[in-house]
């Protein structure tokens, strides 16, 4: 008699297939299995999150040590954004060296044809008072170091906690009044839990806009017809130039004027130009913009914010096809907001985002990770950015009209899925829903 000694195998198999397959399609997480939207995913804010970024626990209280050792003042240039990081960043290296932090003065450009100082965009009194047990924050100096300038720190190369103890600390020990610049690349990572502390409290819980300020962007924010997606778009000719990538299409205008802003960078060409647009370097334009919302399924009569300075070009590739597109210049028109400028103007693009229904960005800078983050704090999740590496592969690949949108759909879904981008993990921690 012969004996079917495959048979339990087969049995594994088969049994081992059925459970499979029967956690696929009992899951409420088939999303991975889609390549466009499916039943019950009318958008790309239909699909259910398995990642969310929250605050961590460890840094929501502050254990501050009495002792100083001098004071130190961090030097903020730049946009708003970019000062807004650097100060933060100074906060976490005034509490690593045990030093009282005295409020910045930020540099302004003069194109922008104004002089907001740190107390004309923050509350300064609500700074300090929730900084406190985290580092001590002073307005002025004591009178016995107020007559002397600060010694300056280059902080250019500086990444982690020992660089600043080892280099940084004998320098505040000695002149007891340093200012520095932190450095761009530097590892929060790498700092102790404390002053990770306190440059997540500072950044996101005791930053908050002047009264007068927060009064103009709630106005803002009231102005504009809801539900509404603020989507913070980036083609301004000095980002075009700075990327140094070449674009077809463009209006003669739009040309001529990056050509003016390039000055001695010059686009790259041949097969490196191929390579930088594949590594996602080059900003999308207002017509990529809104060929990727499509793929997400954003109906195209949706609210739309745009978050985003002066001299945007091209924005008729986003509002030929997004109809309901709303600027802070068409909704503010008083004598009050035309006296505004750069970083005040700015301020009002934050707020609208951090309190947007839905946020969406289609590059990842300063003000991209802020929001994010910031949005994540209060617990609103709808937020994404867009993918202009996906974007410049797929097309390179040849992809255009369905196959194109499927696979801008499934690379979105899934970074909306993870979570990817919402939130920095230096503040924040990973809960699994």
């Amino acid at each position: 008699m012969i004996k079917l000694t495959v048979k339990p195998v087969f049995v594994s198999i088969i049994l081992g297939l059925s459970l499979f397959l029967a956690v696929v399609l009992l899951s409420p997480y088939t999303t991975f299995l889609s390549l466009s939207p499916s039943a019950g995913e009318s958008d790309i804010w239909s699909v259910r999150r398995l990642v969310e970024w929250r605050p961590c626990k460890w840094w929501l209280h502050g254990h501050l040590t009495p002792k100083s050792n001098g004071y130190i003042c961090v030097d903020c240039y730049g946009g708003l954004n970019q000062m807004r990081r650097d100060f933060c960043d100074g906060v976490g290296v005034a509490r690593l060296l045990n030093a009282t932090l005295v409020l910045p003065k930020f540099e302004v450009a003069a194109y922008w044809n104004e002089s907001s100082d740190f107390a004309d965009i923050f509350d300064v009194d609500y700074f300090i008072q929730h900084m406190d047990g985290f580092v001590k924050v002073v307005k002025e100096l004591p009178p016995e170091i107020s007559s002397k300038e600060p010694f300056h720190v280059d902080c250019s190369k500086r990444k982690g906690q020992f660089d600043y103890v080892e280099s940084v600390l004998p320098a505040l020990l000695e002149h007891k009044y340093i200012s520095l610049t932190p450095a761009m690349s530097q590892r929060r990572d790498r700092y102790p839990r404390f002053a990770k502390a306190a440059l997540c409290q500072a950044c996101y819980s005791a930053l908050r806009l002047t009264r007068s300020l927060q009064k103009k962007a709630a106005e803002l924010l009231e102005a504009i017809p809801k539900p509404f997606l603020s989507l913070h778009l980036r083609f301004e000719p000095d980002m075009v130039a700075y990327s140094q990538c070449e674009y077809q299409g463009l209006s003669p205008t739009s040309m001529q004027v990056i050509e003016a802003a390039r000055g001695d960078r010059k686009p790259w060409t041949g097969e490196v130009a191929h390579i930088w647009r594949r590594r996602g370097k080059c900003p999308l334009t207002p017509n990529e913009t809104a060929l990727i919302l499509q793929a997400l399924s954003i109906p195209t009569n949706t609210n739309i914010y745009l978050a985003a300075g002066d001299g945007l070009m091209e924005i008729e590739g986003l509002t030929s096809v997004y109809t309901n597109v709303v600027t802070k210049s068409a909704l503010r028109t008083g004598e009050d907001f035309t006296r505004m400028h750069g970083n005040t103007k700015a301020a009002l693009d934050y707020y609208v985002s951090i309190n947007s229904d839905s946020y969406m960005a289609t590059y990842f800078g300063n003000m991209d990770k802020m929001v994010a983050a910031m949005r994540a704090f209060k617990g609103l999740y709808k937020t994404l950015f867009l993918s202009r590496k996906a974007f410049a592969e797929f097309t390179y690949q040849g992809l255009e009209g369905k196959e194109l949108m499927q696979a801008l759909w499934k690379v979105h879904r899934d970074d909306f899925l993870m979570g990817r981008g919402s939130a920095l993990p230096a503040c924040f921690c990973e809960f699994e829903l």
